[in-house]
């Protein structure tokens, strides 16, 4: 299990480079959801407008699965808009 200091230390070090990505939108700290379901494992949330498979995006927009092992879960959230 990754430690609350490791996820910010990561998410500080690679957030301007992950919200560079195509459909990115936002980047965060939670927990990882499988199945539907919040899990106890903490990870960096990206925060797309819309899933995509992997085949259906340009290598550089592919966002990992993990960075220095600190999970990573992308939800959909559509356009964020301020109000």
């Amino acid at each position: 299990m990754v430690t609350l200091e490791q996820v910010k230390r990561v998410k500080a070090e690679y957030e301007e480079e992950l919200m560079k990505k195509s459909g990115v939108v936002g980047v965060a700290i939670g927990h990882k959801h499988i199945n539907g379901g919040k899990t106890k494992q903490l990870c960096i949330i990206c925060y797309v407008i819309e899933k995509k498979r992997i085949g259906e995006l340009e290598e550089h927009d592919i966002i990992p699965e993990e960075i220095e092992g600190v999970p990573i879960d992308v939800v959909e959230s559509g356009t964020i808009r301020a109000l």
